[in-house]
């Protein structure tokens, strides 16, 4: 009787355990913002496949009155476009220069907008190493905008590393949509 009792103690303090662990590793995290992310080392690069990045066709001219009335008409009206990055890297490729000296203009011609680049990556690696990742992406479109006129202290950085994917499919197709910087106007 005692031994059973024993077992059964051990058998209820296994499971606690074990429900303790997955319901730790099953928390979100919030996002890493620019003061505290900590970029890991470089995972080991792999050759691009030469993924073109999803179409969004040219920036909508603005309207000769000005910006639109609120900051979610400016961000609908896609007048920024994402920068892309290769598999596991944060350096800018040559689309993504063009994409971000596009947004650097129109930046400059609406010097009130402020905005927010989120870095984000696909769903392979750790989500620590994401965050990471996404960091640097951020960071990479913000400094590159900062070296074309754009004020730096218009623009405030996030990662959010592979927790809001654009696309959820687990292809490199997909996974391309997701490794970008996205920018979000924040005010006007």
């Amino acid at each position: 009787m005692m031994r059973k009792r024993i077992e059964m103690m051990a058998a209820l303090a296994f499971l606690l355990a074990g429900t303790l662990l997955f319901l730790e590793a099953c928390k979100k995290k919030p996002p890493t913002t620019t003061e505290t992310a900590r970029p890991p080392a470089e995972a080991p690069s792999r050759p691009e496949t030469g993924v073109l990045p999803p179409p969004g066709g040219p920036p909508q001219e603005i309207e000769t009155g000005g910006l639109p009335g609120d900051v979610a008409d400016i961000n609908r009206r896609g007048y920024l476009k994402d920068a892309f990055f290769d598999y596991a890297k944060a350096d800018l490729r040559d689309d993504a220069r063009t994409a971000l000296s596009a947004d650097a203009e129109w930046l400059k011609k609406n010097a009130t907008v402020q905005f927010l680049i989120e870095g984000h990556c696909d769903e392979r690696g750790t989500s620590e190493y994401n965050l990471a990742l996404g960091d640097r992406r951020a960071n990479s479109a913000k400094e590159y905008l900062v070296s074309l006129g754009v004020d730096a202290s218009r623009v405030k950085t996030v990662s959010y590393g592979k927790e809001r994917p654009f696309c959820t499919e687990s292809n490199e197709s997909c996974w391309q949509q997701n490794r970008r910087a996205h920018f979000l106007a924040t005010a006007k």
